[in-house]
C-alpha cells in the first residue's frame, strides 16, 4: 500500500514511512494511494471475532509489507491486552433505536487511547529497525495529550512534546498529561486556543532549521496510522448491530473530523453505513461547511466540551481531497487560500460527495446539558459532555425507526464532572486504576503562544538526528 498526500507534491511512501513522517513535507496529509474494500460475505465473516483480531483483519490491507500478518496481531493484542472492559468497545443500548459505543475503557479514558496505545507500539516497532530517533510534537484540545503520552512515556528512542491551551482543559484531563513524569515527556501550556497550537505543530512540520536537525513524528490525527485503527470500531460496533445485512448510522461529537473520517473510510470499505452524523457544539465549522458549504473560521468559544473548541478541523483535508477527484494541486490551491483568508467555499463535487452520507448537526449548551439529563433520566446513564452533543444529535436526526443510531461515546463521565454533575445532580467518580490522580504530582511548563517561543523548547530538549 503506497500513502500519497492531498496536496500532491510530496513524495509517495509505505505504511512504515507515513507513520513515522505524520504530516507530508508539502503541508498535505497522507491518505492510501487507494481504498481497500471488503465483499458482503468477507464482513459477514468478520462477526464474532474478539476486537484485536478484528483489528488485524480491518488494518492489514493499510499495513501491506510493512507488518506481517502474525505480527501485527502481536501488535494489536498488546494495545488492547490495557483496556479495562474485555470487548475493548462496549456497545450499550439506550431505546428501541440509540445505542452508545463505549470508547473509553483504554488508560486514559478517552477514544483517543484506541489508536494511540497501538501508534506507540508501531513507533517502537519501526524505530527499533534503524538507529533514528523520533520527536513527535502535538497539539490536545484535551484528549490526544494524555493519550498519546500515555503510550509512549518511557519508550525508547522518542521524544513528546505536547501542547495544550493553558486553562482551556478540564482539571481531570491536564493531570493526566502533567503527572506523567517520564524524562522523555514535556508538557507545555501556550497562552492562545487548540487552533493556535495545532498551526504551530504544523509549522514546524515544515520548519526546515527544525526538519534538518530533528526526525519530527505526528500523534494527532494528521497522523494516518491513528486514522486506521479508529476505522476497527466501526466495524465492530456495525457486526453487533447486524452488519452487513442492515445498515447503521452513527453520531460523531467532533472538533479535528478524525473520527468521521474513520467511519468515511469505513464506508468506503464496504461497510453499509446508513449515515454520518457530524455533531458538533456552539465553534460549527463543520455544521456550516457541510450544510451551506462556509469552511471558514471564526473566534473559538470556550464551552464545557473542551476537545471541540476547535475552528479549523486538520482532517476535513482529507475528506474533501476524497470527494474532488484526489485532485492534489487543486487541493494545494484550496488550502493555500484558506490559510491565507482563513475562509473557503466547497466546490460542488465536495458538497455533493459530503451530502451522499453526512449529515451535520449544532449543539448549543442548554441541548447539550438536556441531553446528559436524559441520558441518566432515561437509561440510568452518565455520559460527558462531548458524548451529549452526539447523543443529542442522533436523537435529532429522524432517521427510520429500523436503523440502529449508534452515539460514540468519546471520554469517560470523569473526564468532565462538573458539567455532568450540574446536569443530573450526580458527580462521576474516576474509575479505581486512575482514583490517586489528585494527589500526583505535576509537571509542566507555560509559554508564551508564539511560535518562536515552541521550536526554541523544543530544540533545546529534543534529541538531534544522528
Amino acid at each position: 500500500m503506497e500513502y500519497i498526500s492531498t496536496r500532491g507534491s510530496a513524495p509517495a511512501l509505505d505504511f512504515e514511512g507515513a507513520t513515522l513522517a505524520g504530516l507530508a513535507n508539502d503541508g498535505g496529509l497522507y491518505v492510501p494511494s487507494e481504498w481497500p474494500r471488503f465483499s458482503r460475505d468477507e464482513i459477514a465473516a468478520m462477526a464474532g471475532l474478539p476486537y484485536a483480531v478484528l483489528a488485524q483483519r480491518i488494518m492489514q490491507p493499510f499495513v501491506g509489507d510493512s507488518l506481517t500478518q502474525e505480527r501485527l496481531l502481536e501488535l494489536t493484542t498488546a494495545a488492547y491486552g490495557r483496556f479495562a472492559h474485555k470487548a475493548v468497545t462496549p456497545l450499550k443500548q439506550f431505546d428501541e433505536q440509540q445505542w452508545l459505543l463505549e470508547l473509553f475503557h483504554g488508560p486514559t479514558l478517552a477514544f483517543k487511547d484506541v489508536a494511540l496505545q497501538l501508534l506507540g507500539l508501531l513507533f517502537e516497532e519501526f524505530l527499533g529497525r534503524s538507529d533514528q530517533n523520533l520527536t513527535i510534537v502535538g497539539a490536545t484540545s484535551g484528549d490526544t495529550g494524555s493519550a498519546a503520552i500515555d503510550a509512549v512515556a518511557g519508550r525508547a528512542k522518542v521524544d513528546i512534546f505536547m501542547l495544550h491551551p493553558k486553562g482551556r482543559v478540564s482539571d481531570v484531563q491536564r493531570r493526566q498529561m502533567t503527572t506523567m513524569l517520564a524524562p522523555n515527556v514535556h508538557n507545555i501550556a501556550i497562552d492562545g486556543s487548540f487552533d493556535d497550537a495545532q498551526a504551530m505543530v504544523k509549522r514546524m512540520f515544515n520548519d526546515q532549521a527544525m526538519t534538518s536537525r530533528f526526525t519530527i513524528g505526528a500523534v494527532n490525527s494528521i497522523n494516518w496510522a491513528r486514522l486506521m485503527a479508529q476505522v476497527v470500531y466501526y466495524f465492530a460496533a456495525a457486526l453487533q448491530l447486524g452488519a452487513p445485512h442492515r445498515p447503521v448510522a452513527f453520531s460523531v461529537p467532533t472538533g479535528n473530523f478524525g473520527d468521521v473520517f474513520a467511519g468515511y473510510v469505513a464506508a468506503q470499505m464496504g461497510l453499509p453505513i446508513e449515515r454520518l452524523i457530524v455533531a458538533t457544539n456552539v465553534n460549527d465549522i463543520l455544521h456550516r461547511a457541510l450544510s451551506t458549504g462556509d469552511y471558514s473560521a471564526g473566534t473559538v468559544t470556550p464551552t464545557a466540551a473542551p476537545s471541540m473548541d476547535i475552528q479549523v478541523s486538520s482532517n476535513f483535508e482529507r475528506l474533501l481531497f476524497d470527494l474532488n477527484g484526489r485532485d492534489g494541486a487543486a487541493m494545494a490551491a484550496q488550502m493555500a487560500g484558506f490559510e491565507t483568508t482563513k475562509a473557503m467555499t466547497l466546490t460542488n463535487a465536495q458538497r455533493e460527495g459530503a451530502a451522499a452520507l453526512l449529515t451535520s448537526a449544532r449543539v448549543d449548551p442548554d441541548e447539550m446539558a438536556n441531553s446528559i439529563r436524559w441520558a441518566w433520566e432515561a437509561a440510568g446513564e452518565l455520559i460527558d459532555p462531548h458524548t451529549a452533543i452526539g447523543l443529542h444529535a442522533a436523537r435529532a436526526a429522524g432517521l427510520p425507526a429500523g436503523v440502529p443510531v449508534v452515539t460514540l461515546a468519546t471520554a469517560h463521565p470523569a473526564k468532565f464532572p462538573d458539567a455532568v454533575e450540574r446536569a443530573t445532580g450526580h458527580r462521576p467518580g474516576l474509575p479505581d486504576r486512575i482514583g490517586d490522580l489528585f494527589e500526583r504530582e505535576e509537571r509542566c511548563d507555560e509559554l508564551p503562544g508564539t511560535y518562536d517561543a515552541v521550536a526554541a523548547y523544543v530544540a533545546q530538549r529534543a534529541t538531534p538526528k544522528a
